[in-house]
């Protein structure tokens, strides 16, 4: 049985941002419709959580694949050579369950992720936001910049990290490679004020981003935790925001962001708006007036990783991209 390899460079050039953010929001949609099987994930956390193998089934009926993300989390890889995510996403077909792809799964996680944001900002950020503060500067901090410059016209960015740095490091790269300018800003509270959107992107365990600091009108992505037990919100943020999720039922058991203030009594469950799908639907209004804090808690999601393995399977068979190998699943009566 041929089994097509693809590598990150290949993910990288077969999944473009605005391309992923199409696959994203009809993904969202199928998920909203009913059209998707999707687990919750296990993790198998390593003694004193200093990584984690978390495993994503799922399946995706609107192009009738399933598939499974294996991937490792170590948070202490920021900052050295390893991406914090590592790992694989498996496509098969589900008419005999044949293993099509294994794909580099750090670069779909990185680009993705950041499309899903994307998505959220074309449909509940103000028309006009454009003045944009990332927190953060590895992965997920470059692959939201790619996506806020699709999602909306920017024309200021910011970033802050808690490795000043870094974030220096961060603005001079990204400027050149977009051709922008970028300040990198020492203080969390300075780098947002005047934010219509916000991305949030640290792996911080505890909130780098406070409810005092939010002004009328702008939309945030919070992205970084995607666990119970860490948050870059405070439960002041959280509270008044207008929140919406890429899926009610993970919010409800791994959103730390969402957790920590629903167990100080600050929200309850109600406090969900609606899922993504659901507003791309029609289903669940979204921003309602200008004023609106508009709060877009992210998870990552196992269908958007199928969804990705196969727009990309897709691509590299007609572009003769990618290595195929023989493994196991046919049968062999010698």
């Amino acid at each position: 049985m041929k089994v097509l390899m693809i590598n990150q460079r290949e993910v990288r050039r077969l999944l473009p941002m605005d391309e992923c953010m199409d696959v994203m929001a009809d993904t969202l949609k199928t998920l909203a419709e009913g059209n998707a099987i999707l687990p919750l994930r296990p993790v198998m956390w390593l003694p004193e959580k200093v990584g984690a193998l978390g495993m994503m089934p799922s399946y995706l009926g609107s192009i009738g694949m399933m598939g499974l993300k294996v991937v490792s989390v170590f948070p202490g890889n920021h900052g050295t050579e390893y991406d914090s995510h590592i790992g694989a996403v498996m496509l098969y077909e589900t008419k005999h369950g044949q293993l099509l792809a294994i794909v580099d799964a750090s670069e779909i996680t990185a680009i993705r992720t950041a499309a899903v944001s994307g998505v959220a900002t074309r449909i509940l950020a103000r028309k006009d936001a454009g003045d944009l503060t990332i927190f953060g500067s590895g992965i997920q901090a470059k692959s939201h910049l790619a996506a806020m410059l699709v999602a909306r016209d920017i024309r200021r960015v910011r970033v802050w990290s808690r490795n000043g740095e870094k974030a220096k490091a961060f603005a001079e790269r990204e400027g050149k490679r977009y051709d922008i300018q970028i300040e990198a800003v020492a203080d969390a509270e300075a780098a947002v004020e005047g934010a219509d959107i916000i991305c949030t992107t640290t792996s911080s365990p505890e909130p780098v981003l406070k409810g005092d600091w939010l002004k009328p009108g702008v939309h945030i992505n919070a992205v970084g935790s995607s666990v119970a037990f860490t948050r870059e919100l405070d439960t002041a943020a959280m509270v008044k925001s207008k929140l919406f999720v890429d899926r009610r039922e993970s919010t409800l058991n791994e959103a730390g962001d969402f957790l920590f203030p629903k167990k100080e009594g600050a929200i309850t469950d109600d406090h969900i708006k609606g899922e993504v799908g659901e507003v791309l639907l029609g289903r669940v209004k979204g921003r309602e007036s200008d004023d609106e804090i508009t709060l877009f808690k992210s998870l990552g999601l196992a269908v958007e990783d199928v969804a990705s393995a196969h727009h990309i399977y897709t691509k590299a068979l007609a572009q003769n991209v990618g290595t195929a190998v023989e493994l196991g699943g046919s049968r062999d009566d010698d």
